[in-house]
């Protein structure tokens, strides 16, 4: 399971070598193709439902509602077991979350982390005990 799981914007920064990589946004990237994200995965189904996206719109002043109805999309059935999978697929290396949002401090791929953080700290809880 994934010890370290990292963000990394798919405009900003060269591909980080190393690591499980993938997207976590519903659209593709515009202007980058797949050999230049060097992507492992897409997990789309991890990212905000079409309607939340829209609504948001990057919109810093709906931040707080926003984190707090994706956390509720990262809760409803399924969205557990797609999170745990994504830890595992990471092995022992970094999980690299890859996002498109040009706002560093508002963006999806932040609550994304931190709920997958919170899953591995507690998995290496679970396993310690």
């Amino acid at each position: 399971m994934a010890m370290k799981v990292e963000i990394e914007n798919a405009y900003i920064h060269a591909p980080m070598r190393g690591g499980y990589r993938v997207l976590v946004d519903r659209l593709w990237p515009r202007g980058r193709s797949k050999a230049r994200l060097a992507l492992d995965a897409w997990a789309r189904d991890l990212a905000p439902s079409t309607p939340l996206r829209q609504w948001f719109a990057h919109d810093p002043a709906r931040w707080d509602e926003f984190r707090a109805r994706y956390r509720a999309e990262l809760r409803a059935p399924g969205q557990t077991a797609r999170l745990r999978a994504l830890l595992g697929a990471a092995g022992d290396g970094p999980l690299r979350l890859i996002h498109a949002a040009h706002d560093a401090e508002h963006n999806h791929a932040l609550v994304l982390c931190t709920r997958l953080r919170r899953l591995a700290a507690a998995a290496r809880r679970a396993d310690r005990g």
